[in-house]
């Protein structure tokens, strides 16, 4: 029977930094020899991702071919930790939705759909729904609900894909609680996101740079604050934004002033802080994978999500753990820092009922 880390004081610093990882991989069925195991069994990765569609490949064919194929695969991976893991999706309803009805699973609405009916009763149906699929396929976390406004009605990535609930930040809230609220009560986490807000966007950060210094409105940090305060968050994703009124040189997922400054100090979270995946445009394009990761780290990042999809490299893990590794060995980050990080990893994770 696999045992999890009793005394994060005995934890090896190698074991830490490989909470701070959660990566996607490719396989429908795995081996004991695939890179993902080796991340999982020797480097004690923190989660996993899964997906519908390669975007390297172009093709429908990643993690999900039907609902008993996504739990063996479920299973199989959570075997393998030592410390279980963080099994994700992004499980959001209508658009973005990895788990889709050619795969066997019900349809489900969009956030836009159901902000617009203003039905809580629906809205909380939908997610009961949703969160027991999901904790029947071994899924542990939703990266869900987005709840960003929809300040931008041509957004391309929010209001172009029905993310939001809408632009009154009361709605977003009164919806967003229902769906943390279903998934919670069925020890799944949920993550809000993109913080500090995407929905005003003109760009896509998956495509690249994407500024909001003149669109970003101080209405689009309400959803986070009200759900902070009120004990319902348990987790946040980053934004790839960048705005020069936050932060002159980097966007939020590298800022210490968005996620040190308005997340923690300002809103007072104390909870994990997942990126949104490293590989987009947003950050590849413009930053290597040591500086991306030594701002993030800075910033106050705890999870760093590689969905290993925009361009797929089997040993992503591994050169990850090595880079972090490094930055304590030669001082750039503290071991206390990475304690933090793992911390607040292991409190989620104890929440969730997983150790």
């Amino acid at each position: 029977m696999k045992t999890s880390i009793e005394n994060a004081g005995m934890t090896t610093l190698e074991k830490k930094i490989g909470q701070m990882l959660l990566l996607g991989f490719r396989g429908l069925k795995l081996t004991e020899n695939d890179p993902i195991i080796a991340d999982i069994r020797d480097r004690h990765i923190g989660g996993v991702i899964l997906f519908d569609y390669d975007m390297t490949l172009k093709k429908p064919v990643r993690n999900v071919e039907s609902v008993d194929q996504v739990r063996e695969l479920n299973r199989f991976v959570q075997n393998f930790a030592e410390t279980p893991l963080f099994v994700s999706v992004d499980q959001e309803g209508g658009q973005v939705a990895r788990l889709k009805e050619e795969h066997g699973f019900p349809a489900s609405l969009s956030a836009w759909v159901l902000g617009e009916k203003d039905d809580l009763g629906e809205t909380r149906r939908e997610a009961e729904q949703t969160a027991e699929i999901l904790r029947d396929a071994g899924f542990n976390l939703n990266f869900a609900p987005d709840v960003d406004l929809r300040i931008n009605p041509d957004n391309p990535i929010i209001a172009g894909k029905e993310r939001s609930y809408g632009a009154d930040p009361e709605r977003v809230v009164r919806h967003a609680r229902e769906v943390m609220k279903a998934h919670q009560e069925r020890k799944i986490a949920c993550t809000i996101k993109h913080f500090p807000g995407h929905g005003s966007s003109l760009t896509d950060t998956h495509l690249g740079f994407t500024d909001v210094t003149e669109t970003w409105k101080e209405i689009e940090l309400e959803p986070f604050k009200k759900l902070i305060e009120s004990g319902d968050c348990w987790s946040v994703m980053t934004a790839h934004i960048f705005n020069s009124n936050f932060d002159p040189e980097f966007p939020a997922t590298m800022s210490k002033n968005v996620i040190g400054g308005m997340l923690r100090d300002q809103l007072k979270f104390e909870g994990v802080v997942f990126s949104d995946d490293m590989e987009m445009g947003a950050i590849s394009d413009r930053y290597g994978m040591e500086e991306a990761l030594l701002r993030g780290i800075e910033a106050g990042v705890d999870v760093f999500t590689y969905a290993n999809n925009v361009i797929y490299q089997p040993e992503i893990g591994e050169r990850a753990i090595s880079v972090i590794t490094d930055f304590v060995k030669t001082g750039k980050v503290s071991e206390e820092r990475i304690d933090q990080s793992y911390r607040r990893i292991r409190a989620l994770k104890q929440k969730m009922g997983l150790i």
